[in-house]
């Protein structure tokens, strides 16, 4: 019995012993595993880290999700959002597309469904979406006498033609609005049936800074001293639409003012001929701060940012039928067919009424110092100028680029002082004086 005892008492330990070291080579076997499946985690994490990037690289360079992503998410019934935009990178083009697609009709049947109302749906089947055309808001707050009365006329016959909202204000001499005036403004723009065309003579407006959508710019410019001519003679002496017309649009102005020699109001420093009202162009664009009517880098800058940033395009009308031929390219569903009705015998005979009578050119010395009155709004249409003729070169168009139609040689001699620039941001509440309110526009 007792070497029984032992025999198994020994035979029992051996087998625990060996239970034990069984056990512990597979306690082993397993601290090895997490190891392995963890480098097999970090090998299929890098390969899925891989595959987001290269596909979200394949997402950007195709501008936009994959097909199969857009029929999955039109299958799910998802309304998706109204608002995209769209950022040209190499000029600095924001183009803003509005409301490119309404809410798809079946969202507003599933919604009446839900609620156990029959539907059109029902009966007819899926309706088509109404898709508008991009952009479907366009704002061409037009500067005076750089021939917007040309292109109201063509936009009147093009609206008829294309069926859009053209809405042509006739408040002309007040550009420079209050808060409130701009957010009235603004709210009434907004809701004008789309797609719409709305115009007016009005200093840029920022429309997101009323937290407001913000539409679609286009303007012209022109040579700045044509500008103020072409403007001076036609407050007096009016256009080839009538013998009246200049008394019509200036019952006030006395005979010695209509009869004025352009050369004694620039060399004798009259209101009319020097700054701030031949500072002109600039605060179109610059927009509706208190600085912005101040001739000066900061006005100038801020008009600069302005054109890249919020207008699709800003033309010289010195090259009108390019300007023209752009527009169609850029907004065909508002300019499709321009070109032909410019250039029909018809058009013509009526574009030719507006032509102003009696312009007069200064002597060569009233020219140097209206040109260094004028130096910032010279810099801006240089600025638009490159601007433009880079467009036409993406597009494919020549540009014949010509020279301004008075040299500024003259100017290498003189000091241009720059007033500071503006320190704060903010508007003032009270409404300013207009500084154009002598103005009486076309």
């Amino acid at each position: 019995m007792k070497n029984f005892n032992s025999s198994a008492l020994h035979s029992h330990s051996q087998s625990t012993n060996h239970i034990r070291e069984r056990n512990s080579r597979k306690y082993s076997l397993l601290s090895v595993l997490p190891l392995r499946f963890s480098l097999r985690g970090y090998g299929v994490c890098m390969a899925t880290l891989f595959l987001f990037c290269f596909g979200s690289l394949f997402y950007q360079l195709n501008g936009g999700p994959p097909k199969i992503l857009l029929d999955i998410r039109q299958y799910l019934g998802l309304c998706g959002k109204n608002h995209w935009s769209v950022k040209v990178a190499p000029s600095r083009l924001f183009i803003h597309k509005d409301r490119v697609a309404r809410h798809l009709v079946s969202c507003l049947h599933d919604c009446k469904r839900r609620k156990g109302g029959s539907t059109y749906l029902d009966d007819h089947g899926q309706p088509a979406p109404r898709v508008l055309p991009f952009p479907s808001q366009v704002i061409y707050n037009r500067v005076g006498k750089c021939g917007s009365r040309t292109v109201v006329i063509l936009l009147r016959l093009l609206a008829e033609k294309h069926q859009f909202n053209l809405v042509s204000s006739d408040i002309h001499n007040k550009t420079r609005l209050t808060k409130h005036e701009q957010v009235d403004l603004m709210k009434n723009i907004s809701s004008i049936p789309q797609p719409f065309l709305y115009t007016r003579h009005v200093h840029f407006l920022n429309f997101t800074r009323f937290k407001i959508e913000q539409p679609v710019y286009i303007n012209i410019i022109r040579d700045p001293i044509n500008r103020f001519l072409s403007n001076y003679f036609f407050r007096r002496f009016g256009d080839w639409r009538g013998e009246q017309n200049h008394l019509i649009r200036t019952p006030g102005m006395k005979d010695d003012e209509r009869y004025l020699d352009i050369n004694v109001c620039i060399l004798e420093n009259y209101p009319e001929c020097s700054n701030p009202r031949v500072f002109y162009i600039i605060p179109y664009f610059c927009g509706q701060h208190p600085q912005c009517r101040e001739p000066g880098v900061w006005a100038l800058e801020r008009a600069k940012q302005n054109v890249l940033e919020n207008y699709l395009l800003v033309g010289i009308l010195e090259e009108l039928e390019d300007v023209l031929l752009l527009l169609e390219r850029l907004l065909p569903h508002y300019f499709t067919g321009v070109l032909n009705i410019y250039k029909s015998p018809d058009y013509r005979k009526m574009g030719n009424m507006t032509g102003t009578v009696r312009k007069q050119t200064p002597t060569l010395e009233a020219l140097q110092v209206l040109y260094h009155r004028m130096r910032y709004e010279y810099e801006f249409y240089n600025f638009v100028r490159d601007q433009f003729h880079l467009t036409k070169k993406k597009i494919g168009l020549k540009s014949v680029s010509k020279p301004p139609a008075y040299s500024n040689d003259f100017l290498r001699q003189l000091a241009l002082r720059t007033p500071e620039p503006l320190d704060e941001d903010e508007e003032l509440e009270t409404d300013l004086e207009d500084a154009n309110s002598w103005l009486v526009h076309p």
